[in-house]
């Protein structure tokens, strides 16, 4: 492969966009420089780094590679033993740290990420001269004062020195006398001294030495005498402070040297490190994903997108080298041929390059030893060449190269010459590439080459879609169908007479007309099947979902059901236990009064017993959820407030609503249950005592009109303590275990006479103000008895 083929299929514009991705100059380099492989193992590997990197974004998002720097000219003028600078040294330990951390992190992973653990293993893991650079130096370049026990003496000295020489100063510029010989009463440096701006004709009133003047010579930069020894010994502290700094550099220096090797794989794998994490970064910009590898030379790609194609791109289904070897596409211009073309190249390439591509999950790619690609107009005006020319020499070029395990892409083949002799030259090249075995797909406008796929095995038509009614391409390719050019539909579209273009299609023979009009009709039945298709595949989705829906809410109530049974069954065990107990107490006290008592008190006391044991058994039967249910005749007409007897649960209730599919929702004791309509029995209407009111149908009204909530705001002390008091007796009576009453915050009066009603409450268990999420202060939570 050259880079000529690259550049035709534009895999350079792919690796410029990959480059951007790269943190730095070295994954920068690199993308620019990739190169597909022909090896198998080779492939495969860098496309499992790319995976890996890819899964190491996704579970480890806090996965920090930046603060490192491409120290390779620093690491040259270590190994010629050269003293770096402070900024150079500090460059080299930030690179240090980043590699140490970095390689902790791969290996601690290893088993999720081998591959990236295997390229750590060339990270440095320095951390006494990454700690002894950092330690001795700042960012930015300067130097910490506790480099050295040295250095820290010396900037102490300093310090002193600067500040008897300020202090001088301040008493020469804050003095009334000499006030008035200096242009202002500040003080500046020049050339390394401590000065005062003095007037020119004052000159003589201050004495000193003169190191500058103003541009206006009004002005001269004068050094006291009272401070010139001050000076001096600033002005040597500061040289020793240089000299300390320049050993510190050197030491630093020649410790790094030391471990040149160790910092020249470091920042190799610190740069290949970041070159895949690139590759890893535009995967996920593309959508793309790692293609299933072939060893052969074949390809299928399943809705592959163009990587370099923007907005709402149209995917293609392509596949070559198994059922046919050759592909001849067809169709109008502009209607996305050389575009199919490019993905197709730039799918292989990017597949043997490492690169995940944008195809579904599924796509098979092979690897091909050579890719030569025909696309685009090259003729050169210095070399004389047409563009028949230009495409010819590209051609015999090909036709030299190329074997059975190359890929051949061609565009608009035999075009740019009289089309006869075009579509002849067309034919004789497909002819001898499809003797070769050779993969190869070209794009035409040649009716004869329509015909040659018909009439050779092994050569398969296609055609890029186009839509005759808005004159636009839909850019799907269809495989198996060749194309036509719509020139008639186009021209009467834009508005040429219908006279003209009858006029032109009487020129056309008669198998040409009947030709046409097939195609036409095929192109119109693959349209309807394919939209026909969509909506199947639409509407078997959604009945899936549905299905999905309907098994998971199955799931749960069977699951909710289970455990209403079980808990039946626990309460069911415990009555039992219970009535064993007693009976067995019964029992025993019936012997102790028959060893005891004379023949008539025995008699008393078995019949004592066994109304005892009958009251038992009463108290117990409703309860025994195993015993067998009676046969009954399920209701037929069920309204709410109609009382029912669940069989299931052996209980009674009184019917809330009636829903679909013989549904109904009945209350029972504090519980709502929704059962079948064949598991209720109705119970027969009984008169109610006079005097007496209808709990159960006062329950039923409650339990339907109930909220688990009362807002109190805007009324009264007066009005708000009568509501209450009237919504926790029916809160009680429909067995709310917890209620809310919302008095608002304001001025807390409504809240303080709440409180004052619910304190020693009978229906009240406890009480407390809301937290965040309940409405805090300005809401009480009561929970009853």
């Amino acid at each position: 492969m050259n880079n000529k083929t690259y550049t035709r299929l534009e895999f350079d514009k792919v690796r410029r966009k990959l480059a951007e991705y790269a943190g730095s100059a070295l994954g920068r380099e690199m993308a620019l420089n990739l190169k597909p492989s022909t090896d198998m193992e080779t492939i495969l590997r860098w496309q499992k780094e790319t995976t890996q990197a890819r899964e190491l974004m996704r579970f480890e998002p806090g996965f920090d590679f930046s603060g490192w720097h491409d120290i390779r000219n620093e690491i040259r003028r270590l190994k010629r033993s050269a003293l770096l600078s402070a900024e150079e040294l500090f460059a080299v330990g930030e690179t240090l740290a980043v590699s140490r951390r970095v390689k902790k992190i791969l290996f601690d992973r290893q088993e999720r990420y081998p591959l990236l653990a295997e390229i750590a293993q060339g990270l440095a893991n320095l951390p006494d001269i990454e700690k002894a650079i950092l330690n001795a130096i700042l960012p930015g370049g300067e130097i910490a004062d506790n480099a050295t026990p040295e250095l820290a003496r010396i900037r102490r000295g300093l310090n002193n020195a600067q500040g008897k020489v300020k202090e001088r100063l301040n008493s020469i510029i804050r003095s009334p006398e000499k006030q008035k010989y200096l242009q202002e009463p500040i003080y500046t440096i020049r050339g390394d001294r401590y000065v005062v701006p003095v007037k020119q004709e004052y000159k003589n009133y201050i004495r000193g030495i003169v190191h500058d003047q103003s541009a206006s010579g009004a002005t001269l930069f004068i050094e006291p005498m009272e401070v010139v020894e001050a000076n001096n010994e600033v002005r040597r502290l500061q040289a020793e402070e240089k000299q300390e700094i320049q050993r510190i550099l050197a030491d630093l220096s020649t410790r790094a040297a030391g471990v040149v090797d160790e910092l020249s794989f470091c920042i190799e794998a610190l740069g290949h490190l970041d070159f895949v994490l690139a590759k890893a970064r535009y995967s996920a910009k593309l959508d793309a994903w790692q293609p299933n590898i072939i060893n052969e030379t074949r390809l299928n790609l399943k809705k592959a997108r163009h990587p370099l194609l923007t907005g709402k791109v149209v995917p293609i289904d392509i596949y070559l080298g198994e059922e046919f070897n050759t592909l001849v596409i067809t169709g109008p211009n502009t209607g996305g041929k050389t575009v199919t073309l490019k993905t197709v190249g730039l799918m292989v390439l990017m597949t043997q390059a490492g690169l995940h591509i944008p195809a579904d999950d599924g796509s098979e790619v092979g690897v091909f030893n050579q890719v030569f690609a025909d696309i685009g107009d090259e003729q050169s005006i210095e070399q004389s060449l047409s563009t028949f020319s230009s495409h010819m020499s590209n051609i015999i070029d090909i036709l030299k190269k190329v074997d059975n395990k190359s890929l051949v892409l061609m565009d608009e083949l035999g075009s740019g010459t009289d089309p006869t002799e075009g579509a002849a030259l067309a034919q004789a090249i497909l002819d001898y590439l499809h003797g070769l075995s050779v993969c190869t797909i070209a794009t035409t406008h040649y009716s004869e080459l329509k015909n040659f796929a018909y009439a050779n095995k092994g050569v398969e038509n296609a055609s890029v879609e186009f839509d005759s009614e808005s004159l636009k391409p839909t850019y799907r390719l269809l495989i198996g169908k060749p194309g036509r050019s719509n020139a008639f539909e186009i021209a009467l579209r834009l508005g040429l007479q219908k006279e003209l273009v009858e006029k032109a299609r009487g020129f056309l023979s008669r198998e040409q007309i009947e030709a046409a009009e097939l195609m036409k009709q095929l192109e119109l039945a693959q349209q309807q099947a394919e939209a026909e298709r969509q909506q199947a595949v639409k509407l078997r989705k959604e009945s899936e979902e549905l299905k999905e829906k309907y098994l998971q809410l199955e799931q749960k109530l069977a699951a909710r059901k289970e455990s209403i049974l079980e808990k039946a069954r626990e309460e069911a065990q415990a009555v039992i236990r219970k009535a064993k107990r007693e009976s067995e107490a019964i029992i025993k006290e019936l012997r102790e009064k028959i060893n005891q008592q004379s023949a008539r008190e025995r008699e008393e006391a078995i019949k004592k017993a066994r109304e005892n044991l009958y009251k038992l058994y009463d108290k117990t039967a409703g309860k025994n959820i195993k015993k067998k249910a009676a046969v009954h005749q399920p209701p037929e007409e069920l309204k709410p407030g109609d009382e029912v007897f669940l069989t299931q649960y052996n209980q009674r209730g009184y019917v809330l609503e009636i829903g679909n599919d013989d549904q109904v929702l009945v209350q029972a004791g504090i519980l709502k249950i929704t059962v079948n309509k064949d598991q209720l029995q109705r119970v027969k209407e009984s008169k109610p005592d006079s005097g007496k009111s209808q709990v159960g149908s006062v329950i039923m009204n409650k339990a339907q009109e109930i909220n688990s909530s009362l807002d109190m705001r805007g009324m009264t002390v007066d009005e708000a303590v009568i509501t209450m008091e009237k919504y926790l007796d029916d809160a009680y009576l429909t067995g709310l275990k917890q209620v809310f009453l919302i008095h608002g915050k304001g001025t807390g009066v409504l809240r303080a006479a709440v409180h004052r009603e619910l304190k020693g409450h009978p229906r009240v268990k406890r009480y407390r103000l809301g937290v965040h999420g309940e409405g805090g202060a300005g809401v009480t939570v009561v929970e009853l008895k």
